[in-house]
């Protein structure tokens, strides 16, 4: 019913992820969009309202939070208001945000490492510093470092967390959650969760556990962060939201963004509406085809000697070990090969790259073949 397997070419529309490589045969599997259509209810709702042909400023339609509070319950067993909803024009921007409003410049802000770059980032652009909390391997995954976190805690009010976690792919549990919070609450910690990976579940049974639907006091002491642009590949329209059940940190979010943050774009809520009305059945099929590639991947780069790869537990991102390798320059050596990846130093781990597998089979099959081959013919 939905062809994930079309191959289509990129380079015509000045796609940044393609842009990169302009006039070489590198295959982009670095910045976090996938090679997928949006959903054909998507495509439609958009066509139809281009093709009204005013696009003056708009303001979300009542369906659209109508929809946004029903997801939160069907999906998350978590009931939300409409009034908790403030829409923004993207998850960074939010970050951002929350680093001005919710903490004095020289504070520290505390961050997870490795995590996706704009959070090592976020802190300093504001006149704050950047705290670490390390990522550690268990079983197989990767978790914060609750010994860490308990130390840094003493120093920081704030807390930027994400979660599914960006490039480890891990999904927190329900008891992992509530560890954090209990270190968040004995220090008065303000927790801001970027949770833009909620729908890219690929380990089935695992759910996706809200931050702020953890209990009251979770829901007192955080801002969640969400957007429909990774799950349905709708990024370049520029629609996000922070759900903040706290009134007055609301208050204090909103006001903070008056003047300086921009209005989503109107297609982009056309475009969210959508897909939270009509895109559930592609987003299941996206999900199979993920787990498809995301199996493929894992089994044939932990064959290899000198690579580590943890099965991601959601997201269509790989954080891939190759420090073993003893590469000098990883980037360079694996855009020799044709393929480009993200550097793991940009996320706070130089031993690793990123990988994007959300493409078709046949790009990956290929972007996988001449890694390999690269690496079994240096």
């Amino acid at each position: 019913m939905f062809d994930f397997d079309q191959w289509i070419d990129r380079r015509p529309t000045r796609a940044l992820k393609w842009l990169k490589y302009e006039g070489t045969d590198i295959l982009p599997m670095w910045v976090a969009d996938t090679e997928f259509k949006a959903p054909p209810a998507v495509i439609e709702a958009l066509s139809e309202r281009v093709e009204h042909g005013i696009f003056g400023y708009s303001r979300p339609s009542p369906a659209l939070t109508e929809l946004i509070i029903h997801r939160m319950r069907e999906r998350y067993n978590w009931q939300i208001e409409a009034d908790w909803l403030v829409y923004m024009p993207g998850v960074v921007p939010a970050l951002n945000l929350a680093c001005q409003t919710f903490s004095a410049p020289g504070d520290a802000i505390l961050t997870p490492k490795p995590i996706y770059y704009p959070f090592l980032h976020a802190p300093g652009f504001h006149g704050r510093k950047a705290a670490h909390v390390g990522m550690v391997e268990k079983n197989g995954r990767w978790l914060l470092d609750l010994d860490e976190l308990e130390q840094q805690a003493e120093h920081s009010d704030l807390l930027l967390f994400c979660n599914p976690h960006n490039p480890g792919g891990t999904i927190y549990s329900r008891d992992e959650l509530l560890a954090i919070n209990d270190i968040a609450k004995r220090h008065n910690l303000l927790v801001c969760s970027d949770e833009i990976h909620c729908d890219l579940l690929l380990d089935e049974g695992k759910p996706h556990i809200p931050y702020a639907a953890l209990d009251e006091d979770a829901a007192h002491r955080s801002i969640i962060l969400m957007a429909p642009s990774k799950t349905f590949n709708i990024a370049g329209l520029c629609c996000s939201f922070a759900i903040v059940p706290n009134a007055e940190l609301r208050t204090r979010f909103v006001r903070a963004a008056r003047g300086i943050m921009a209005d989503v774009n109107l297609l982009g809520f056309v475009a969210a509406e959508a897909a939270y009305r009509d895109g559930d059945d592609w987003l299941q099929a996206q999900l199979a085809y993920l787990r498809q590639n995301r199996d493929l991947l894992v089994e044939r780069l932990n064959r290899v000697p000198g690579v580590k790869v943890l099965a991601p537990e959601a997201t269509y991102l790989a954080w891939i070990d190759i420090g073993a390798l003893g590469l000098e320059d990883p980037i360079g050596f694996f855009e020799q090969a044709g393929v480009g990846l993200s550097p793991g130093g940009q996320f706070g781990g130089s031993n690793f790259v990123r990988l994007n597998f959300g493409c078709p089979h046949a790009m990956l099959d290929e972007a996988l073949h001449r890694m390999i081959a690269a690496i079994e013919s240096r």
